[in-house]
């Protein structure tokens, strides 16, 4: 395997895990904002009280994109015995 590989290779992986990692943060994020919105507005300053819906929605989502997660991710470890078979 040549060094232009490798890099190639890492960049790939790096670039699909962080959009695995995205896909996780995103949907907690927007309900934790939305939530500190209502908050503000309520003027409700109760810590606890978004952990619950941010927790939900994260493991909601982690229910809906796990196959499309375990797909990236065997594909990216495919990509990486392959590529190292092929260069024995």
């Amino acid at each position: 395997m040549s060094p232009d590989d490798a890099v190639y290779m890492f960049a790939n992986a790096l670039r699909s895990v962080s959009w695995l990692a995205l896909v996780l943060i995103a949907p907690g994020l927007l309900v934790g904002l939305l939530i500190s919105i209502i908050q503000a507005a309520t003027q409700v300053t109760e810590q606890t009280l978004s952990f619950l819906p941010r927790l939900l929605i994260t493991l909601l989502t982690l229910s809906l994109s796990m196959h499309w997660l375990v797909q990236e991710l065997s594909a990216i470890f495919n990509d990486f015995f392959v590529a190292i078979v092929n260069s024995q």
